[in-house]
């Protein structure tokens, strides 16, 4: 079958050219037969079906075009791993890439801005992934729980992978590992993910994304990502696959991630902190306004005062009952009650901002109680690990600190 294709739209890159939906799989079947063999190419080719019957199935309304755009792509990355895994990263050229898959040059780095990003082809989903998993945390969610759920998530592909293909995690990784290129593009990967996960706590918290407690709370964060990784490569390499698979991995995440609470709570208390201060300066500056209008309506009464006064010779002028006079006594009063309503709307204001301040004491002291309980709960489980289960004395470590 010779190959399709189409041609370039107004609306596309010039050069683009997208591969007929069956020839860029049989571009693939040939290319994994030819550098690994028939046994791997069918559970490659299986993989594949899978794979593009669960983006179907999560994509329904995805058109004709966006689709074919997105498999070339796909057809590009899938050989350039393959050529690259086989003989070599540094061995294997762009343009040797664009021949066998049949595509210019020009169309390959329409795709790919990089040679390393045909490897690591879903890094900017990842950064989406995860600026979207703290962007959207509840509430009642912690940072960490945040990024677990997202972990979570992307584990769950697993699930339809098959046993066979998910054998050659590791060496994709290794692949990554010994390759100068690659590695750098990786951790550039982590630094730009750290950025992400930066920018948005620092928005979350009100705060300067320079300020250092983001930017190790960010580094911490991304952190879970590579333990992520290297808990699946342990244990694809022991032999697990499926659920056994990806409860071990979420496993191994949950216990790093438990070790970061502590400490990432303390963020979170300043992150309550701060839009609890920021706040309170609010509700301050608006009983600044209040106090200042105040002022401005007494000095007014008193100025209109003075000049009634001066119209009628310095005397009390209850006897006068001209029209002028009236005026001038129906002006002092609305500012009386301009004061009044004033004074009532400062007090408001403190009242509230008082309130708001005796709130963020409160979390404050809970936020502590809670951390100094976790403290207390690491001491116990130090001792129970330190001291053998006949000591005298290992008994009674949890009555000894709950009494404390």
């Amino acid at each position: 079958m010779d190959r399709e294709i189409r041609p370039i739209g107004p609306e596309e890159h010039a050069g683009d050219e997208l591969l007929a939906e069956p020839h860029g799989d049989e571009i693939l079947d040939r290319l994994i037969v030819e550098e690994m063999g028939e046994e791997i190419a069918a559970t490659m080719r299986r993989a594949r079906g899978a794979e593009e019957a669960r983006y179907r199935r999560e994509h329904p309304d995805e058109g004709l075009r966006d689709r074919k755009r997105r498999l070339t792509r796909q057809t590009i990355s899938d050989a350039a791993t393959t050529m690259f895994a086989t003989r070599g990263f540094d061995n294997v050229t762009v343009s040797e890439v664009a021949a066998r898959v049949g595509v210019s040059e020009k169309t390959i780095y329409n795709y790919f801005p990089t040679k390393e990003s045909m490897v690591l082809d879903t890094a900017d989903d990842a950064l989406a992934d995860m600026a979207r998993a703290l962007r959207e945390r509840r509430p009642d969610e912690s940072l960490t729980d945040a990024v677990l759920r997202a972990l979570e998530s992307d584990m769950r592909r697993f699930d339809e992978v098959s046993d066979d293909l998910i054998a050659f995690l590791p060496m994709f990784v290794k692949m990554i590992e010994t390759t100068a290129a690659l590695r750098a593009a990786w951790l550039d990967l982590y630094d730009r993910l750290a950025e992400v996960v930066r920018e948005e706590l620092a928005i979350q918290a009100g705060v300067d994304p320079r300020d250092p407690e983001v930017a190790v709370a960010g580094r911490a964060l991304v952190g879970l990502v590579q333990v992520a990784l290297e808990s699946q490569v342990r244990w694809v390499e022991e032999g697990l696959r499926g659920e056994a698979l990806r409860s071990a991995v979420s496993s191994d995440v949950n216990r790093a991630a438990r070790l970061l609470e502590t400490g990432l709570w303390s963020f979170e208390l300043l992150a309550r902190g701060a839009r609890a201060a920021n706040q309170a300066r609010e509700l301050a500056q608006a009983a600044e306004q209040a106090r200042a209008q105040v002022v401005s309506a007494l000095r007014q009464a008193r100025e209109t005062w003075a000049q009634v006064r001066g119209e009628h010779g310095g005397h009390w002028p209850g006897q006068h009952h001209d029209r002028t006079l009236k005026d001038g006594l129906r002006r002092a009063a609305e500012r009386h009650r301009a004061e009044r309503a004033a004074q009532l709307q400062q007090r408001r204001a403190e009242q509230a901002a008082e309130a708001q301040r005796r709130r963020a004491q409160a979390e404050e002291r809970r936020a502590q109680a809670e951390e100094r309980r976790a403290q207390a709960e690491e001491r116990r489980a130090q001792a129970r690990r330190t001291l053998p289960s006949g000591e005298p004395g290992a008994a009674n470590i949890d009555e000894h600190d709950s009494g404390t």
